[in-house]
């Protein structure tokens, strides 16, 4: 006996996902309603909420006019140079030069958020891009960090200053945030807590409808089903209404 109540719990514990699946069917029109409103909601908040980030970027050559690439030596010492110039580009002398140059009201350490230096991957070349709200002082920032890391370089290694690649131009769109994926992950979990709140109310209702509940959470089986007619009760509710009537008379 213990052992077929065992198996009646082992049975009800297992995850039956076709079963899952025709019950959310049943409200697929919950489903897709959060779904349409949970990406409403995201695609609001992202367009009145959230302040857009605007990017800009400048390059600089980590050469100067008079080094020359004649050997190997002087690639590995090109390669040596773009770790300098990413840590340069990010020491506090040049930050804190930028923000003296086009008097910010900023601190070096909410600056150096801002900013990235990296070596693009088999080049010699010094990208430098900065994030900002406002995008022609994303621009600004971002050619005079070139300028006054080059003439860093210069002066720490003693050498003529770099060449500049590219100057930076105020961007027209945003970069962040991205109203199409926002809005997708508002869809997807506007989806995830229909779904859920559908299948918590279904395995919070315990009461039995059929012969396979009555398996399933009373481990017995039926003898017999007497179908329900609707048509029958209404009816009878019928003719109770028609008897009080009378009675009033």
């Amino acid at each position: 006996m213990s052992d077929e109540i065992l198996n009646n719990y082992v049975e009800e514990d297992e995850i039956d996902f076709r079963e899952l699946f025709f019950v959310l069917r049943r409200k697929w029109w919950l489903l897709i309603t959060c779904a349409i409103a949970g990406a409403a909601i995201a695609l609001a908040y992202t367009l009145f909420l959230i302040q857009p980030i605007y990017t800009s970027s400048s390059m600089i050559y980590i050469f100067s006019k008079s080094t020359t690439i004649t050997s190997a030596i002087d690639l590995q010492i090109g390669e040596q140079l773009t770790v300098d110039f990413e840590i340069l580009g990010k020491s506090r002398p040049v930050i804190e030069k930028v923000i003296s140059d086009l008097e910010l009201d900023t601190t070096y350490e909410d600056l150096l958020e801002t900013v990235t230096v990296e070596n693009p991957k088999d080049s010699r070349i010094i990208k430098i891009t900065i994030e900002n709200t406002d995008p022609q002082l994303a621009c600004d920032i971002a050619n005079c960090l070139a300028d006054n890391l080059a003439a860093r370089v210069a002066e720490v290694i003693d050498t003529d200053k770099p060449s500049s690649v590219e100057s930076a131009v105020p961007a027209i769109i945003p970069s962040s945030p991205s109203k199409s994926k926002n809005t997708a992950l508002g869809g997807i979990l506007g989806l995830l807590l229909a779904a859920a709140i559908v299948l918590i109310q279904y395995y919070s209702d315990m009461s039995i409808k059929d012969e396979d509940d009555v398996r399933k959470y009373l481990g017995m089986s039926t003898l017999a089903s007497i179908p329900f007619e609707k048509s029958i009760c209404a009816e009878r509710d019928g003719k109770k209404s028609k008897g009080h009537k009378k009675r009033r008379k």
